[in-house]
């Protein structure tokens, strides 16, 4: 009984919460609050798709322990230290960025929390801007004008738009077509949007180095799937040599699309929310076909 009585009281002693003091649930806050921030920022960067490769090795490792694989667990300890390292070096224009906007006064909007901030975050960009960006596509591949149009997604490209020159318009096809007209300052580079709006012009891009892309494809091309291997980024691009519309996509270039196709990978990126009818929408909608149904009963 004695045995019983004292497991009991540290089964209790381990399921009871500690002495708190005030101060501690403030820390307790305050961490939870780092955190998410942390894993917020991750998850609007490259290093998202990295995080994921070390959560694979992390269990990995946690199966190696438990079966004592002897030589891989030595691997891992071996390596760890230069493995830091090199996620450091790895992220450093990540990490210089957060220390940055550390410095900002708007780090946590005041709309953050709001219903209507997150249902706009939900749509990346409306309608009308989809059919602005077609149809300046279309415009500029008319006239064989080279374009390089870059559509930010989950992944931030505040590395890449900082390079060139800011420019925060409304995305429309005549702001399109006259910045990348010949001669004018803004031509050279790519142009990145960011939501409604064109964030920067004469943006400098990664050139891929996959060695499957035809020899025939320009730097603008190359740039196109460069971005898109790194990023999640859509990308549209307008040849000057033949006026063709292509798209690069998770480090993919499919080349020569119509409007047709454009405007459908516009929208699955888009994430349009439909509408829900408003309750006296419903109301009405459901005396209608209360109605309808009293009208064949009588019948």
């Amino acid at each position: 009984m004695e045995n019983l009585t004292a497991a009991w009281k540290k089964i209790v002693s381990l399921l009871s919460l500690p002495n708190m003091k005030p101060m501690d649930f403030v820390e307790i806050v305050l961490i939870a609050v780092l955190v998410y921030y942390v894993i917020t920022w991750i998850q609007k960067t490259r290093a998202w798709v990295i995080v994921k490769g070390l959560v694979v090795l992390v269990l990995f490792w946690i199966i190696a322990s438990v079966l004592k694989f002897d030589v891989i667990l030595w691997i891992f300890t071996n390596t760890i230290g230069v493995g830091i390292t090199a996620l450091i070096i790895l992220f450093q224009p990540e990490l210089r960025r957060v220390l940055e906007q550390l410095g900002q006064r708007n780090i946590i909007p005041m709309n953050f929390f709001s219903p209507e901030n997150k249902d706009k975050k939900a749509e990346r960009f409306s309608s009308e801007v989809l059919n602005e960006l077609v149809r300046g596509t279309f415009e500029l591949a008319k006239t064989k004008t080279g374009a390089l149009i870059v559509i930010e997604q989950d992944v931030t490209l505040e590395e890449y738009s900082q390079t060139g020159i800011e420019v925060d318009g409304l995305v429309t096809s005549q702001l399109l077509i006259n910045i990348f007209e010949h001669n004018t300052p803004l031509h050279d580079g790519a142009v990145i949007v960011r939501g409604n709006r064109v964030a920067s012009a004469t943006c400098y891009l990664p050139l891929s180095g996959n060695m499957r892309l035809s020899k025939d494809l320009g730097t603008r091309h190359r740039a196109a799937v460069g971005i898109s291997e790194v990023t999640d980024s859509f990308t549209i691009v307008v040849s000057e040599e033949t006026g063709k519309v292509s798209i690069a996509r998770d480090g993919n270039l499919i080349y020569n699309v119509d409007g047709d196709f454009l405007r459908s990978k516009l929208q699955e990126i888009q994430k349009k929310k439909e509408q829900e009818p408003s309750k006296t929408k419903k109301v009405w909608d459901k005396l209608k076909g209360k109605g309808r149904h009293e009208r064949k009963t009588d019948k």
